[in-house]
Order: C-alpha cells, then structure tokens, then sequence
C-alpha cells in the first residue's frame, strides 16, 4: 500500500470537504445574534471559519456572543431593526457580505379574539418587515456578494395551525410566501434565498411557558437546541448547498401535527 498517495488523497478529500461544507473567506451578517439561535450561528459560523458580523438590540448579549467566537475580524452592530434610519444605517455599515442570517424575532401567544393591533404590528414589524427591509437595502446597494445565501428564519407555525399562535404564524408565513418571488429574482445574480423552519426550539422565548411545556410531548425527536438550527444554516450558508433556493425546509423533530 501506497501511504503516501492515501496521505495524499485523504488531504484532496478533506479539502474538497472544507471547501464544500466550510465559511472560509466568507462575511456572513446575522441579525438576533444576543442570544438563542442568532447566537448559536454565530458561533457555528465563526468555527467554520467565517467573519461575522453580528446585531441585535442586546448590547451586553452580543459582547457575550462576540467573546464566544473563534477566529478575528468579527464586528459587532447594534441596532433597532423596527426603526427605518437604524435598519438603513447597519444595511449601509455593513459593507459586503456574502450570507445572511435573519435570525431576529418575536413570539407572542395570543387568541385571535383578543389581539390587539398595537400588538399584531409589533410582531408583523419585527418578523416580516424589518428582514425585508434589510434585505431589500443589502441588495439596492449591492452589498451581498455573487453566489451569496440568505436565510429567514420562519416557522413550522407558519404551515400548520396552532391556537394562540395567530400573530407569529401569520409573520413567519409572509416570509414564505415572499421567499420564492425574491429567489427567483435574484438567480441570476447566483444569491439563494431559503428559510428554515423550526418547530420549538429550547430558548429563552418558550422556556417558562407552560403552553410550550405541554407541547414538548408532541415531538418524537425531542425539541430543537439553538445549535440544531444552527447547524443547517452553516449548510445553506456552505457552498454544498449552492442547487437549494426558493425553499422552505422543516426542521420539525418528526412533530405530531395533530
């Protein structure tokens, strides 16, 4: 047996794989990265080499994420993405990147009956609006990169029902129904645009929700961590993944729907 060719080859191969499945020389903007999935990405990202670029409105949250980063050059942008001069001025800092990741949101369990209208632009404002927004400013200015990856992070409430969950489902389906018009447009600039879409995810949002508490029961596969999601979006991110637009893809633990 040849050791050196093996050696050789088992080299070609793990390159191959770096390159496929790896964030090198990647600039990959991530908004919600304070705390839960945001950061988790991060994170993931920045150990599969990547700079990041991370935002939120928690300012000690993202020095926390920052210190958890591997590697250097990351920067770190605060911002109030529901306010129109704040989302314009990060989009116009953040120079070229080639992936996003909208990992920012809100969750609110409230009846239909009852919802206010206050409370429906809330949860419309910051799940649906301020993503668009963003992206919409990125790509005016032509800020991601050829052959970049966007990614919004929807819902597995966005395609099943749930009560109590009308507002935030309603946000995160407008993010699917928008997805695939904007995938098409931008083919030809080669720039994917995918969402994921969790079932319940272990964060700070549901973790003293007695709702959520009950509803842990349904999932075979046990509930998300931050880092499971996070691990698909270093593949969408990845160049492996460069065939994959237009698509909303479940991340749902084998969910009982019924």
């Amino acid at each position: 047996m040849n050791t050196s060719n093996s050696s050789q080859e088992s080299g070609t191969l793990q390159d191959t794989l770096n390159t496929l499945y790896g964030l090198k020389d990647k600039t990959i903007l991530i908004t919600g990265a304070s705390r839960g999935i945001g950061q988790a990405t991060a994170i993931a990202c920045a150990s599969a080499g990547a700079k990041l670029i991370i935002s939120g409105r928690d300012q000690e949250g993202l020095a926390t994420t920052m210190n958890a980063m591997a590697g250097e050059g990351h920067r770190a942008l605060p911002a109030e993405l529901t306010n129109a001069d704040a989302l314009k001025k990060l989009a116009d800092d953040c120079g070229p990147v080639d992936g996003i990741v909208h990992s920012a949101g809100i969750s609110r369990l409230i009846p239909m009956r009852l919802v206010t209208e206050s409370a429906l632009r809330e949860v419309l404002d910051i799940n649906y609006v301020s993503p668009m927004m963003l992206t919409r400013h990125l790509l005016a200015s032509q800020s991601v990169r050829p052959g970049g990856s966007i990614i919004f992070l929807s819902s597995i409430a966005a395609l099943t029902g749930t009560a109590g969950l009308g507002p935030y489902a309603g946000s995160k389906a407008a993010l699917i129904g928008t997805l695939r018009p904007l995938a098409l447009e931008l083919v030809k600039r080669k720039i994917r645009v995918n969402a994921l879409c969790p079932g319940l995810v272990e964060t700070t949002m549901i973790s003293n929700n007695s709702f959520y508490e009950e509803s842990r029961k349904r999932y075979p596969l046990g509930i998300g961590q931050p880092e499971d999601v996070a691990q698909a979006c270093l593949f969408l991110l990845a160049d492996a993944s460069t065939k994959i637009t237009g698509q909303a893809i479940s991340l749902d633990g084998g969910v009982d729907y019924v």
